[in-house]
């Protein structure tokens, strides 16, 4: 699974048309933002999403009139041939699911609001006897759909999110992925012991790294418990522009790569047909590793697949130890946002002598051995081939570098690195599965006991302008390496033989992936969701109103939410949060406390910036 990519075996489950899970290709799907209840403008949107790429879509289900919505959305869907299944979006009404179960092809129920009362977010105690009180009032109506939902061949989600985890499961497990697992098993019990099978699963998070974790734990559990039901993966609240695509891809792509996964969403805020061609692209390029050379990697002693820690290594200047994740990039064409910790020159002595010059706090500069040879040697760093790596200490130099891959001689570079600590590790994969064999060397490298840190190299070959297809890739292969601790910094290549890509873009985009893996943070954060028919103003327009005033603040994260469904909860670790209260009103947060509510739309925009304003004055 590390080191070799197949998907993990599932069971498939029948939605309208359409599989999940099995040997079924992983399906790409998106949600309405329209009101359910306008079924005309809810069809052209489908037709819009289907058009673009989606297999599935899904639409909110607030109340009985949208469920019952749903059996003219799918007729009129069908009739202009139309065929791909529709999903009911279901929250706080158990009843709601009833009726979508008889309209729809799939319905979504999530556990944190199914029959428990809307989280208050406090400390609640529950004895043994409520707890268990409450479990058993859970399984009987879950009991009631389960049965509507064999009647009528139709699927069933079960969707968890970390915004929406209840009171009951907070006050026994805490807001952890521990309890995102086990809200999500006590509804999975119920369908494994009935042998109700078509059941679908997802587990989701704005913060990338309680997702993977979350989703990690689950397939543990389940494996235990027999269970293999097919999951759905998305990142929610991920944002919009390229912020949301790459945060989508590192804690979408870090799952894809252990195999898990069987449909996806791009939770973008954007128009919802926007999201699938990112879907199709993970999708593509993540298959793209099917059918590689075997890799006969070998897992160390102390990995934890589930909650991996970041490797012990013996700091080299500002690389490894305790250190933040670093970004290298070649010679820069023009200035990125952040500065790169590395610039490298390669044999470039004028490219050198130029940065130096035109820099007063010049960055680390790496240069290839030779020339290093030939330039001043204060505050340079050489870079080793792994064919020359008996110079390095010939070359003598304070800091250096080795380009490793993976079937090198483990016994000639354990010895040199051994004997050269101060000698950062390169580690370089082209690789049909490169994910596989980075991690392969990484694992070798500790089972060899060797603590140099490791920076991870990503090189492409596309053209100048597919800087989106850059941005999605890397952090597809990026994302593993960095959520499981096995890479102390980043370095970013991309070339198609004739022009290379703008090194301010590789390097925007390094810096990017770490925010997004919650390892280093270098700019503002948005926590904003995509938007569907419980969103009550005009989320792009504010989105983009509060990022042009806001994204100057480095290391602030604001949430900015449709409706209250996940609002509060999404925004657990948020500064502040901006959440559609009623049509037309806005309630404004600090942290989870409710600071404003009711604020009219117009007005509040203006009172969430003074509101960080009077704070950070």
């Amino acid at each position: 699974m590390l080191f070799n990519y197949s998907r993990r075996t599932t069971t498939p489950v029948a939605i309208g048309t359409k599989v999940v899970g099995g040997e079924a290709a992983i399906l790409p799907q998106s949600m309405t933002t329209t009101a359910t209840a306008d079924v005309e403008a809810s069809v052209a949107q489908a037709k819009r999403i289907i058009d673009a790429g989606g297999e599935l879509v899904r639409l909110t289900t607030q109340g009985r009139r949208e469920a019952e919505a749903m059996a003219e959305i799918r007729a009129r869907l069908t009739a202009d041939g139309y065929t791909q299944p529709i999903s009911a979006d279901v929250h706080f009404n158990p009843a709601v699911a009833d009726i979508a179960a008889t309209t729809s092809d799939k319905v979504r129920i999530n556990p944190g609001n199914y029959i428990d009362p809307r989280a208050k977010f406090h400390q609640v105690d529950y004895t043994d006897e409520e707890y268990a009180e409450e479990l058993t009032r859970l399984e009987a109506r879950l009991l009631q759909l389960l049965a509507i939902c064999r009647e009528r061949g139709t699927a069933l989600r079960i969707g968890v999110n970390h915004g929406s985890l209840s009171d009951r499961i907070m006050s026994r497990y805490g807001d952890t992925p521990e309890g995102i697992v086990e809200s999500c098993m006590e509804f999975l019990r119920v369908c494994h012991r009935e042998h109700f099978d078509d059941v679908v699963i997802s587990i989701k998070a704005s913060n990338t790294r309680v997702m993977i974790e979350s989703v990690r734990r689950l397939v543990s559990v389940m494996n235990v418990e027999g269970m293999a039901y097919p999951l759905h993966l998305g990142v929610t609240e991920a944002g919009d522009g390229e912020d949301g695509r790459i945060k989508s891809a590192v804690g979408i792509g870090t799952l894809l790569a252990d195999g898990i996964g069987d449909t996806i969403r791009v939770s973008l805020s954007e128009e919802p047909e926007a999201e699938i061609p990112v879907c199709k692209h993970i999708i593509e390029y993540t298959q793209a590793r099917s059918g590689h050379l075997y890799i006969p990697g070998e897992e160390y002693d102390g990995f934890c697949w589930e909650q991996p820690e970041r490797v012990k290594t013996t700091a080299v200047g500002n690389v490894g130890g305790t250190n933040v994740p670093v970004v290298i990039t070649h010679s820069l064409d023009n200035q990125p946002a952040i500065q790169p910790d590395y610039i490298y020159v390669g044999s470039n002595l004028s490219e050198l002598s130029r940065i130096v010059s035109s820099n007063s706090e010049s960055p680390r500069i790496v240069l290839d051995y030779q020339a290093y040879i030939e330039a001043p040697r204060e505050g340079l760093i050489p870079i080793f081939p792994s064919t020359a790596m008996h110079l390095i200490g010939a070359v003598g130099a304070p800091v250096s570098m080795l380009v490793l891959t993976y079937g090198c001689s483990p016994e000639e570079y354990s010895a040199c690195l051994r004997r050269h600590p101060e000698t950062i590790v390169v580690a370089v994969s082209q690789h049909q599965n490169r994910v596989g064999e980075l991690r392969a060397l990484v694992h070798e490298m500790r089972r060899l006991k060797l603590t140099n840190p490791v920076i991870a190299c990503l090189p492409y070959q596309y053209h100048a302008d597919e800087v989106e297809r850059l941005q999605i890739d890397a952090s597809l292969d990026a994302g593993p390496l960095l959520y499981d601790g096995l890479a102390d910094g980043l370095w970013l290549m991309c070339s198609d033989g004739v022009k290379p890509m703008s090194a301010a873009v590789l390097s925007d985009t390094a810096f990017s992936i770490l925010q997004a893996s919650r390892l280093r943070t270098t700019k503002t954060e948005y926590i904003s969701c995509p938007g569907c028919g419980r969103t009550l103003y005009d989320l792009p327009g504010t989105i983009a109103r509060i990022r042009q005033a806001t994204q100057h603040l480095v290391g602030l994260k604001i949430g900015i939410m449709g409706c209250i469904v996940n609002g509060p909860g999404e925004m657990a670790d948020a500064d502040y949060g901006y959440v559609g209260a009623a049509r037309g009103c806005i309630s404004l947060y600090r942290g989870k406390e409710c600071v404003e509510q009711n604020i009219p739309e117009a007005e509040a925009v203006e009172r969430l910036l003074k509101l960080i304003e009077d704070d950070r004055a």
